[in-house]
């Protein structure tokens, strides 16, 4: 305590330029410890990042040894791990010292190199104006968390577990057999293909799969096999979000304070953990639900919501040019109903709700670089008739192919794409022998432009959103990031405002060759705002 009080009292504490390793993690031990004014300078774990997107290891060790070829030891090799760790009262007051200067000086060193690379590798701004600056926006989401409704979610738990209990009931009946461990995929295997004799789609080393790609194929072999499905869904959101989202509820707030990840995914995307925010199912109602504990922190207070409309193929109309896909954005045309128009030859309002379906599927699967096969099974369609779908897409929009086609030759002779922003993925599978390697390859090369470009923007949107609602000294408070949807918990008060301000901010994060659109909704949960 000493240490932050003596730190606290410098006269130009405000000033000073941090350097450090996950300073995301510092800045959160200063907030603790009454210092909330902080100069994030240079972080060395996000710079390791950005120059190794795909590595997963930027920790100091790993970053000493790749840029420095230096040896050092970690904390857990210092002081050990798990109960064995030493407690810091019981330390060797210069051993821990001596040990936290060489650790200041390689990330000093480090910070030397690191710099050199961000400049040669084109990422320096990248880095300075939205990587940094994003710091202070991630610790503050983390420091609010997003409460719950714990009465709420009690009953939606009750309610998972009821259903649960009906669906077991209801297998067991279906499989003629008084009891068996539904979670067991050997005791499931023995029921279905033993006992019940369905056909057997794949072995393993231990018995029979039961996976959920198996499962689907033989959904109209028996009645059962629907019931182990939404067994299976249920109990995964009862585990993940039912009681075991209670797990993470802090009891004096009823909030949750999920960790917002910047260094995992290789497109630059946040993640979410402890619990994962950005992964919550909502494909049926019983996911959907979910959302409704999530709530206001006051009963003055309300949710604005604002995500952004088909941001991934506004990004591919920019980055591909195509004029059609550019005049179908400007014109404020259902892209999906235009292409849909586009590739089955017919006027936009005798397009059906099946032909904007595929239509839709095509222009998802084709940003993540699906080919016939994988697009005709999407579909229920031969592999013959997704090709003829695809073929049709690429004549309407030519220079979609013609882009996709520039990015596969930039990786093979490159080795790494680059977002707008300049961020940079290297794909060694490009250049695999491995046939399944390179079509890995591929679509990891079509689909890092497009997503980590609208990370990119969304990240933008994050910063301008905060700096302004500080700057018009409003209450409402950034709390979530989903992918392309921002939430801010909101006084009614300021509501309307807040309102304008969200949708002006994210609307003008970046200028693209088409619009950005920001659809803003309000509610007393997340629920109600979607």
């Amino acid at each position: 305590m000493k240490f932050f009080d003596k730190l606290k009292n410098l006269p130009n504490m405000k000033t000073i330029a941090l350097v450090s390793q996950d300073l995301k993690n510092l800045i959160h031990i200063f907030h603790k410890n009454g210092i909330c004014e902080v100069n994030e300078a240079f972080d060395t774990y996000i710079a390791t990042y950005l120059l190794s997107p795909g590595d997963q290891r930027y920790d100091l060790k790993s970053a000493a040894y790749q840029y420095l070829n230096r040896m050092i030891l970690d904390d857990e090799e210092m002081f050990g791990k798990g109960k064995k760790m030493i407690k810091a009262e019981d330390l060797d007051e210069q051993l821990l010292a001596d040990y936290m200067i060489k650790n200041c000086e390689t990330i000093k060193d480090l910070k030397a190199v690191l710099e050199r690379e961000l400049e040669t590798t084109e990422m320096m701004t990248l880095f300075k104006t939205i990587e940094m600056p994003l710091l202070e926006v991630m610790v503050s989401m983390e420091e609010l968390g997003f409460k719950i409704d714990l009465s709420q979610l009690e009953v939606l738990s009750g309610e998972f577990e009821s259903k649960l209990t009906s669906l077991t009931s209801d297998i067991y009946e279906l499989a003629e057999t008084e009891s068996f461990n539904i979670n067991s995929p050997k005791q499931l295997g023995e029921v279905l293909f033993e006992q019940l004799k369905l056909p057997i789609v794949k072995k393993t080393k231990t018995g029979y799969s039961t996976n959920i790609e198996v499962l689907e194929q033989l959904i109209h072999f028996h009645p059962i096999i629907e019931k182990i499905i939404e067994y299976r869904m249920l109990s995964k959101l009862d585990s993940t979000y039912g009681r075991g989202l209670m797990a993470f509820v802090e009891p004096k707030t009823q909030k949750i304070y999920s960790t917002f990840n910047q260094t995992v995914a290789a497109t630059g995307r946040l993640s979410s953990s402890n619990p994962n925010l950005q992964n919550i199912p909502v494909k049926t109602e019983m996911g959907r639900a979910i959302r409704r504990v999530f709530v206001p922190s006051t009963s003055d207070r309300i949710l604005v919501d604002a995500d952004y409309s088909q941001i991934e193929l506004r990004v591919l109309a920019h980055l591909s040019g195509d004029e059609n896909l550019i005049d179908a954005f400007r014109k404020e045309q259902d892209i999906h109903t235009r292409t849909a128009s586009e590739i089955f030859g017919i006027s936009l309002d005798a397009v059906t709700r099946t032909q904007r379906g595929q239509a839709k599927a095509i222009n998802f699967g084709l940003i993540y670089g699906k080919q016939a096969f994988s697009l005709g099974k999407d579909l229920g369609i031969s592999r013959n008739e997704a090709q003829d779908y695809i073929n049709r897409y690429f004549s309407r929009y030519p220079k979609v192919q013609a882009y996709m086609d520039n990015v596969k030759q930039q990786v093979k002779e490159e080795g790494y794409v680059t977002t707008i922003w300049g961020r940079r993925r290297y794909i060694p599978e490009m250049n695999s022998r491995n046939a399944m390697l390179v079509q890995a390859g591929e679509r990891m090369a079509l689909n890092t432009p497009i997503q980590g470009s609208a990370a990119d923007i969304i990240k933008l949107a994050m910063i301008k959103v905060y700096k302004r609602l500080n700057a018009e000294n409003l209450k409402a408070q950034l709390i979530l990031q989903v992918h392309d949807e921002l939430i801010i918990d909101t006084p009614k008060n300021e509501c309307a405002q807040v309102e304008v301000l969200i949708k002006e901010e994210m609307e003008g994060a970046a200028q693209l060759s088409v619009p950005l659109t920001v659809d803003v909704n309000t509610g007393l949960s997340w629920y109600d705002v979607k």
